[in-house]
């Protein structure tokens, strides 16, 4: 693993991490119904890990002689809690996904500290995303 490669794919990160902060916030603010006090304090608590998450990135790729990306992906469309909260699952399992491949590919580089970092950002996500899928259990289709 090269150093511009690994950059790159930080950036990547990145770019998902501040997508996933503007989707809890909008996703807060579109909450409906008589679970909306429960379900927007929920997307809104999960804006300060994501928030933690993308101020790491960003020193990390700094650190690593790069320069962070400003602009996020773009934010899944929902227009329904039970949407809104699929969102959320996929994309906090694909978060997941990365935050492995991405420690794999730190281990390789020999950034020890970058993996351990990793991994505890891959137990965030794998957090978030069981609290997801336990809320959808037996939400209304």
């Amino acid at each position: 693993m090269d150093k511009q490669t690994l950059i790159d794919h930080l950036n990547d990160d990145l770019a998902s991490e501040f997508s996933a902060i503007i989707q809890y916030i909008t996703y807060a603010a579109k909450a409906t119904g008589p679970y909306r006090p429960q379900l927007a304090q929920f997307f809104l608590t999960e804006v300060a890990d994501e928030q933690l998450h993308a101020q790491f990135l960003a020193n990390k790729i700094v650190a690593l002689g790069g320069e962070p990306v400003t602009m996020p992906k773009p934010v899944a469309e929902a227009a329904t809690n039970r949407a809104m909260l699929e969102a959320v699952l996929a994309a906090e399992l694909a978060a997941g996904r990365g935050y492995t491949q991405r420690a794999k590919e730190a281990e390789e580089y020999g950034d020890k500290g970058l993996v351990v970092a990793l991994e505890d950002m891959v137990r965030d996500e794998m957090g978030h995303s069981e609290e997801t899928e336990r809320m959808l259990r037996d939400w209304p289709l």
